[in-house]
C-alpha cells in the first residue's frame, strides 16, 4: 500500500467508524462461525498497525506479520513483542502446522497470486485449523480507493468460492458484510466519479456522521453468522485445513 495509507491507518484506527465497527463485526464472526478452541494460537497476517490485537486476544494467544516497517513498529508496541515480516504468499520462516487460527482482514486482495497465498496459509495451519478472511466485494465498485490501496482485484461470491475450490483449504462458510451501508457507498462513489472527486479519500467524517455510520455498520454484529446478509461492500470466508 501507499505510505500515506499506513499513516492514515495509524491516525484513524481507533476513531474511524469503519475500523471500529468492523472489529465488532469480525469478533462476532469469529465467535459464532470460527469458534476457536480456548487458548488457540492465532496469527494475523497483514496486521497493519495492530489495531485488531485486543479483539483477537479474546480468542487466544496472538502473533502477527506485517511487511511495512513503520506499521510493524507500531504493531510491536501494541502487541508488546516482536511482529514478523514474512510476506505472502510463501510466509518464509513460519513453521508448518503452527497456528490454530489465521486471520487476514482485507489483505488477500493485495496479493497478486492469491491462490498461492491460500496455499501458504494452509501450510501454517494445524490439522483442522481455521482461516478467516475479509476482502472487498464487487469489481464494479472499483474506485480510486482500490488504486491507492494497491488492490489487485475485488471479489465476487463465485470468484471467492473458485479461489478456495482450487486451494488446499476447505471452504466452510462465506457471506457478505457491510451490507447496510452499500446503498450509501454506491451513491457516494457514483457522485465522486460524476464530479471528478473519486480520489480515494478516507478522512474522518464529522463526529455525528462518523458515529452514525459506526452505529449502522456495527448492527451487523448481531446478524453475522446467524442469518445471510444481503450484498455488501465486503465478503468474508471461513475455511479449514485438512484433518
Amino acid at each position: 500500500m501507499e505510505r500515506q495509507v499506513y499513516d492514515r491507518m495509524a491516525e484513524l484506527d481507533q476513531l474511524h467508524w469503519w475500523y471500529r465497527a468492523r472489529r465488532k463485526v469480525v469478533a462476532q464472526l469469529i465467535a459464532r462461525v470460527v469458534r476457536p478452541r480456548p487458548n488457540s494460537r492465532i496469527l494475523e497476517i497483514g496486521c497493519g498497525t495492530g489495531h485488531n490485537f485486543p479483539m483477537l486476544d479474546l480468542f487466544g494467544s496472538v502473533e502477527a506479520i506485517e511487511v511495512d516497517p513503520a506499521a510493524r513498529a507500531m504493531a510491536e508496541k501494541r502487541l508488546g513483542r516482536g511482529v514478523g515480516s514474512a510476506p505472502l504468499p510463501d510466509l518464509p520462516g513460519v513453521a508448518d502446522s503452527s497456528f490454530d487460527m489465521i486471520g487476514s482482514f482485507d489483505v488477500i486482495e493485495h496479493i497478486e497470486d492469491d491462490r498461492a497465498a491460500l496455499a501458504g496459509i494452509a501450510r501454517c495451519l494445524t490439522p483442522g485449523g481455521k482461516f478467516v478472511m475479509t476482502v472487498p466485494a464487487h469489481q464494479w465498485m472499483w474506485s480510486a480507493h482500490d488504486v491507492v490501496n494497491h488492490h489487485h482485484r475485488r471479489y465476487s461470491k463465485a470468484g471467492l468460492k473458485a479461489l478456495f475450490d482450487g486451494s488446499p483449504l476447505k471452504l466452510e462458510k462465506m457471506g457478505y458484510l457491510n451490507s447496510l451501508l452499500l446503498p450509501v457507498a454506491i451513491a457516494a462513489r457514483t457522485a465522486g466519479k460524476i464530479t471528478g472527486k473519486d480520489d480515494g479519500d478516507d478522512t474522518l467524517p464529522p463526529a455525528p456522521l462518523n458515529a452514525a455510520l459506526e452505529t449502522v455498520f456495527a448492527q451487523e454484529a448481531r446478524l453475522i453468522g446467524r442469518v445471510p446478509l444481503p450484498p455488501g461492500l465486503s465478503l468474508w470466508a471461513v475455511a479449514s485445513s485438512g484433518t
